[in-house]
Parts: structure tokens; sequence; C-alpha cells
């Protein structure tokens, strides 16, 4: 009799522990299957990509076979899409998917094409997926697609039976991302058609599920809707002693593009250097925008407090440059809905990476995640004005118990942003929605 229960007591262990696993989305012997974008210039996947190094980072150490397929983004000086695949941890095979699979297409891709959605290239994506697939062969458990056009292909697989698990990942959003236009419309269709569809979706911003509802998705077709925020890697997560700091430093991390307001900061130095004349400003990025800023600079006669560090490629150099200043900026502007603007939706990853310093920030009123550490203590929020700026830049510079108090803040809030606990945190709440 006792023997008996023991058995029913093994057996329903051995149910419990069926049925959890059910439920794991991942383990030491899953399959996944990413498909994402990069940069690519002379052969190198450059640090603008669709989260591939963070994603290696957490997943091959924990998973049996990973395949990478990686698509050049239009700006790179190749086309042809590049899959890695992964075994125990260690890359096993990496190849170019021959333009002989996709000619036409790859011809197309090859004019170069100032359309706002380059069809060519949306094709090639959604057919590098499917070739990937089979020509690697066998199932995967789960499947990660950035850009909605590789998460349609990730649904067809799952439709297929070659896929458990369909993740739509989302970066930036914008439902005015291309203005009034049919481009637009059929952006904004294909997002509500992944996240109804998706088994999950991670969003970077919280902010993005507000977007969503502005173009007319209903709340309850986001239920499945996961925030997966920016994180860093620990490397990144290091601060000076305020001591060690170059005083009345500014420094701007990312892209020059205009609408990120770094001529708003540049025009704002020149008023803060009124007050405080030994102000200056450190400038870490490159492309677009270079050349109209340094004439901007030389324009205002401020080329001695002005320093253009160019693009740099490592994550923990450009890490280290960024602890050794004072202040962060991040002084996005304010545009009218009609423009490809989507400030207001995404995660700031230079506010993140000037917290993971210990730098206290000085942002606008546009990006989510500055409103969120102003209200942490972290940070100032100035209107996108060349007054507003340079005055909270001026009454932070000039309190230096405001200053220690911002510091340590930051600090608190960036120590456990890593990529690690991120996506270890998506994956744990994943599997415990599908237990719901």
């Amino acid at each position: 009799m006792v023997f008996k229960k023991l058995q029913n007591s093994n057996q329903i262990l051995i149910h419990l522990k069926n049925k959890f696993k059910k439920n794991d989305v991942l383990n030491r012997s899953s399959s996944v299957f990413i498909a994402t974008f990069s940069h690519y210039q002379g052969g190198r996947r450059m640090p603008r990509n669709g989260m591939v190094e963070p994603m290696l980072s957490f997943f091959l150490p924990k998973v049996k076979t990973l395949l990478l397929l990686d698509q050049p983004h239009p700006i790179s000086d190749t086309i042809n899409p590049i899959v890695e695949i992964y075994k125990e941890g260690e890359l096993k095979k990496k190849f170019y998917i021959s333009p002989l699979f996709y000619l036409p297409i790859y011809l197309f891709c090859k004019i170069r094409s100032k359309g706002q959605i380059r069809i060519s290239y949306k094709l090639r994506d959604f057919f590098s997926v499917i070739f990937s697939a089979f020509k690697i062969g066998g199932k995967y458990d789960l499947f990660i697609g950035l850009e909605a056009i590789n998460l349609l292909a990730g649904l067809l697989l799952k439709k297929m039976g070659r896929v458990k698990t369909v993740v739509y990942y989302v970066s930036d959003y914008s439902p005015t991302r291309f203005g009034k236009t049919l481009s637009n419309s059929i952006y904004l269709a294909l997002d509500r058609f992944c996240v109804k569809h998706a088994d999950f979706t991670w969003d970077v911003s919280p902010a993005m599920k507000k977007g969503r509802i502005e173009a007319g998705l209903s709340e309850r077709d986001m239920k499945r809707v996961l925030h997966v925020p920016n994180g860093l890697f620990p490397s990144q997560i290091k601060s000076l002693p305020i001591s060690k700091r170059i005083p009345n430093s500014l420094v701007y991390m990312g892209t020059l593009h205009s609408e990120f307001g770094l001529d708003l900061a540049i025009d704002a130095l020149k008023e803060v250097k009124k007050k405080i004349h030994d102000v200056t400003l450190h400038i870490i990025g490159g492309g677009e925008g270079f050349v109209r800023l340094k004439k901007l600079v030389k324009k205002l006669n401020m080329e001695n407090s002005v320093t253009f560090y160019g693009f740099v490629k490592d994550n923990n150099e450009m890490s280290k440059i960024v602890r050794s200043f004072y202040v962060g900026l991040a002084p996005y502007r304010m545009y009218d809905n009609e423009s490809r603007w989507y400030g207001w939706y995404g995660d700031a990853g230079k506010i993140r990476q000037y917290m993971a310093s210990g730098l206290p920030v000085i942002t606008t009123h546009v990006p989510p995640l500055g409103k969120y550490i102003v209200e942490k203590g972290a940070g100032i929020m100035t209107k996108d004005t060349i007054e507003s700026f340079s005055e909270g830049i001026v009454k932070l510079l000039s309190d230096d118990k405001l200053y220690r108090r911002l510091s340590i803040a930051a600090e608190k809030i960036s120590k456990d942003n890593t990529w690690e606990n991120v996506y270890s945190k998506a994956i744990k709440d994943m599997e415990t929605m599908n237990r719901i």
C-alpha cells in the first residue's frame, strides 16, 4: 500500500515535471533561429545592428543549436545575407546566401533607391529566412525576428511545423514613421499583423504600446506584449569617482542626425560659456551630419571647446571615453507627428550608457526613458530650446550637491541593467504566460 502511494507520488511528480517542461521556452537542448539585420562595412559587422552581440552572448551558453541570419542593412556595402551556425556555443559554419538564389531581387537591391521602403530588400529578407530554414534543416524551439518581414517568414515556418514559438522583437516604432503615405499604411498593417499573430512581442519601450493604440490597434490584441528594454554588457557598467571626471565636460554619444538634437546642444553650449567659461563638449559619433556640425562649431567660434571623436566601433572603448566626462546630453528635438521620428516611442541607448557611467543626464521631454530617469532623480528635463537646455546645463554644473545626488541615482538605476538580466526576465515572463 505504501509502495503504491510512493509510485503514485512519483507519477504525479513526473507529470508535473513534464507539464512545466512543455511550458519551457528555453533549455540546454533548445534550438534557436534569429533573423535580424546589421550594418556591414568592409566585410565587418558594425556595432549598429539588430541586437546581434547581445542575443549571441545570452543564447549561446544556454542552447544546443543557434542559427543566426544577419541581413545587411541597405546602408551597407554588401547585399547578401550571412548565415552563421553555432553548435554548443561555437561557430561551426558561416556562409553568404548566393545572389543566384534570389537573382531578380538582388539586381533590384543593387539599384540605390531613396524610397521610403526598399521593397527589394524586404523580399530579400523574407526569402532568406525561408531559404536558411530549409538549407540548414531541422526544427526550432524559438524564432526571434527583428523587423516585421522577418516575423512574417517566421510565422510561415511555424505553419509548416518548423518553428514552435515565434517572437516579434521591435527595436524602434512610430505610428507616423513615413508620414501620411501608402508606405506608412503598409508599415502599420504589417506591425499590427505581427503583434496579433506572434506568440510574444518584445518592445524595447512601453511607449510603443501607446503608439499602437494611437494607430488603431486595440489593447486586447497586445496581451502578450512584453517590455524588453535595451541593456548593456557588464564591462559597460562602470563609473569613475567624481573627482576623477573631467570638470565641466559634457558628452554626447550617438547618431548625428538633426532630430537627435546635437545642433541644439552646440547652440546651448554657446550660452553656457557666458557663465561657465571652461565648459567643453565631447561628441562621439559619425556619419550623416558630421560636416554640418563641424561647420556650426566653426561658425560659433567654439572649435577650442568642442571635440569630435568620430565613430567608436568598440563598445568597451566607447564606454571608457564616456565615463571620463561629467554630464551626459540627450537633446532630442520635438518634431511634429508627420515626420519619421520614433524618439517619442524608442528606448534611448545613449541615456542608458550615461547612467551606467554614473553621469547625470540632461534631456528634453521627448524620450520616454528621459521621463523615467528624471522621475528616479538621475537627470534634468528641459524644453528643446536653446534657452531651456542651456539653463539646465548651468544649473547642474553649478550645484555640486545636486550633481552628486543625480550621479548616485544614475548608478543605482543602471547597476543591474545587463543584457543577461533583460533577456532572462523576458524568457521567464514568456514561460509564466504560457502557464496561464
